[in-house]
């Protein structure tokens, strides 16, 4: 005897990603030179992207960096003269380091 067949849209439950809106764009121009233009088609093609997808990607890649940047040399005020006086009168070390030091010296020693 045959099993009752069922309908398969009845069993399937939608994905998941089937119901999320798409995320949202921007869009943004740029006035560039002729000269620009061939380069990056030329570096598109090479990547075998879109140009818009070069320079998309090229555009965060350089985005991030610069972020990247300025947050690692981003310092307040405060900050910057904490650093400063650390190393003008740097704490003395604790017991811990000396001892650490001391275990180091003589494996050193051999």
């Amino acid at each position: 005897m045959r099993p009752k067949a069922t309908s398969l849209k009845a069993k399937e439950a939608a994905p998941v990603h089937a119901f999320r809106p798409a995320p949202s764009t921007a869009r943004l121009e740029a006035r560039i030179s002729t000269e620009l233009h061939g380069t990056v088609k030329r570096a598109a093609e090479l990547q075998g992207r879109t140009v818009t997808d070069f320079v998309v990607y090229a555009l965060q890649q350089a985005a991030t960096e610069a972020i990247a940047q300025a947050d690692q040399l981003r310092l307040s005020l405060a900050a910057q003269e904490a650093f400063a006086q650390a190393l003008i009168e740097p704490p003395k070390p604790k017991a811990a380091l000396k001892r650490a030091f001391a275990r180091a010296d003589k494996l050193l020693a051999g």
